[in-house]
């Protein structure tokens, strides 16, 4: 099945890490994406190809020269969607900014991606993942008690912050255009994806039940019943048992029920004392024991896989939530759908030089004659 993207055509700017992934969400859901990369390369950290390129067709295009940037401007002239991640201004200066392909393509969805916003203090500085997540409140939460925040690698204002709320503008802008037939520009902020995702600790700190330092509330490490525990073998299980019923079979799992005096799981103030019982249970056995031990139980505990791994479990491997695309086994597209699913990836496309390009461009609908001239112009890489 083609996916229920089929038919939306995207123009990908080449870029870091939020661009390049809420693309790929674009082209697993089944959109034809096409990647712009800079003839020659953009200079600074350029990320090898992977995961992220997969369904998606590349050439290489020289913004240096005019020819270059026409054909920038003819493929969004065909495009439903056009995604870049540049500095704010930079764009307008290469002539290929919202109202310069508004203006061509009046049903465009013009997808920006930044970190810190297109305004603002900050918004024609540099920064990375851990500053935004910083200033947004989402990375003082992550730590253990009295230790410096941790940054989560990459994910948090990066991925889950800004390629997917990227994707998520530019569904919605699809929606919309469907009554008003016109297109508009989703700015995409790092900045403000990441705060979004802290919007139920806000909720918990509003009510009182979010108050601690860092490492001392609920859910970050704070209550013992809520944490990971080394096995004998060096290890780790992940226990979330907060409701009673789940506590209740956590303790009866781990041979507890007749241990004195242990304390009530979720009274934070003895944390500490839980915390020694759970540690030395949990030491007692490996990390495959312990697995055994919880497989069919309601006890949220479970093994913490390996990254690398995690394409063994059993249930990862029932559910089929890791496919090999060129070889590398990767996370499968997501979410689900029941009459139009995605199709399984394809490797990401070698453009093989100009000729290739020169098809491609065909494809998106270019004449041979623009084709041309973009070569001869020294816009084709």
């Amino acid at each position: 099945m083609p996916g229920p993207l089929h038919g939306v055509r995207v123009v990908e700017m080449a870029g870091l890490a939020p661009g390049p992934f809420g693309c790929m969400l674009l082209a697993d859901l089944g959109a034809e994406v096409l990647r712009v990369e800079r003839a020659g390369g953009g200079g600074g950290l350029v990320p090898p190809q992977g995961p992220m390129d997969r369904g998606k067709n590349t050439i290489a295009v020289d913004l240096k020269s005019d020819s270059g940037r026409a054909v920038v401007r003819e493929l969004a002239g065909n495009a439903d969607v056009f995604v870049e991640g540049y500095r704010p201004g930079v764009a307008e200066r290469l002539g290929i900014g919202p109202d310069d392909l508004l203006g061509i393509n009046p049903r465009l969805i013009y997808g920006r991606i930044t970190g810190w916003g297109q305004d603002g203090p900050l918004a024609p500085r540099a920064g990375h993942d851990i500053n935004y997540a910083a200033i947004s409140g989402g990375l003082d939460l992550l730590g253990r008690a009295g230790d410096p925040p941790t940054p989560p690698a990459n994910i948090l204002a990066d991925f889950a912050g800004g390629g997917m709320l990227l994707a998520l503008g530019v569904l919605a802008a699809l929606h919309e255009r469907q009554n008003s037939g016109k297109g508009q520009v989703v700015d995409a902020a790092m900045v403000d994806g990441a705060a979004l995702l802290t919007t139920f600790m806000h909720g918990m700190h509003a009510n009182g039940l979010w108050n601690g330092p860092r490492g001392t509330n609920l859910l970050d490490g704070g209550a013992a019943c809520y944490g990971t525990y080394e096995t004998s073998d060096g290890g780790y299980m992940a226990v979330g048992a907060l409701e009673p019923q789940f506590y209740a079979e956590l303790v009866a799992k781990l041979e507890l029920e007749n241990t004195d005096e242990l304390p009530f799981h979720l009274d934070l103030s003895q944390a500490e004392r839980l915390r020694e019982v759970l540690a030395e249970t949990f030491r007692k056995r490996t990390l495959a024991e312990w697995a055994e031990v919880f497989a069919d139980s309601d006890a949220c505990a479970t093994p913490v896989v390996s990254a690398w791994e995690a394409h063994k479990h059993p249930h990862n491997q029932a559910r089929q939530a890791y496919i090999e695309v060129g070889g590398l086994v990767q996370p499968a597209p997501a979410p689900r759908f029941s009459r139009t699913p995605a199709a399984v990836p394809s490797p990401a496309g070698d453009n093989g030089g100009a000729e290739a390009s020169g098809e491609i461009l065909k494809n998106w609908g270019l004449s041979d004659s623009a084709v041309a001239a973009a070569r001869e112009g020294g816009g084709l890489g």
